[in-house]
């Protein structure tokens, strides 16, 4: 058995969720969100709680799919009740972020601008020297941050760059310069 993919699902009040053969679909105040399910994997929905279930629960490859697609549906329950948040800090001298329409451009010390289309269904505002993503599908709201963090990593001497806000940047400490004499 699966430790997460035994675990049901609570569906709370205003989300629905419909099977159609391998497609779920999860409808909620914030969106909609679609979830394809692998061929051995099946949902059900009873009572106010959806359970997943494989073929064969004694297959190791089964159960490895039974709790992942468990997650995927219990993100996509939260993402469309609550939504998904992520926070980047921008620190560094003239490091800077603007939005523009559909396109976020970051100043990061290049000689040139990197200009990032935001992808449909994320919302970005920028705090001072913060960007926010929001967003109903917790993958993508994760994989933009990681786009634009990609882009100035934290460096590990002065901590220059894009991070995650809860990021802690390990710092090394700098060239010790000998002392000249005699």
């Amino acid at each position: 058995m699966s430790k997460i993919g035994k675990k049901q699902i609570n569906i709370p009040l205003g989300v629905e969720i419909s099977v159609n053969g391998l497609l779920v679909q999860i409808k909620g105040p914030k969106g909609e969100l679609q979830v394809r399910l692998h061929p051995k994997v099946s949902v059900s929905v009873a009572d106010g709680a959806a359970s997943v279930a494989v073929k064969n629960p004694e297959d190791k490859r089964q159960r490895a799919l039974w709790g992942t697609f468990r997650s995927l549906l219990s993100g996509a329950v939260a993402g469309v009740t609550e939504g998904f948040t992520k926070r980047l800090a921008i620190q560094g001298v003239g490091y800077k972020a603007a939005l523009a329409g559909d396109k976020l451009t970051l100043h990061l010390g290049y000689s040139h601008p990197i200009e990032l289309v935001i992808p449909k269904g994320l919302a970005v505002t920028i705090e001072k020297n913060i960007i926010v993503i929001t967003g109903i599908d917790k993958q993508m709201v994760g994989q933009f941050a990681a786009v634009v963090r990609s882009r100035r990593p934290p460096e590990p001497y002065k901590g220059k760059g894009v991070r995650y806000e809860d990021e802690v940047v390990r710092r090394k400490a700098g060239k010790v310069v000998k002392a000249v004499g005699g």
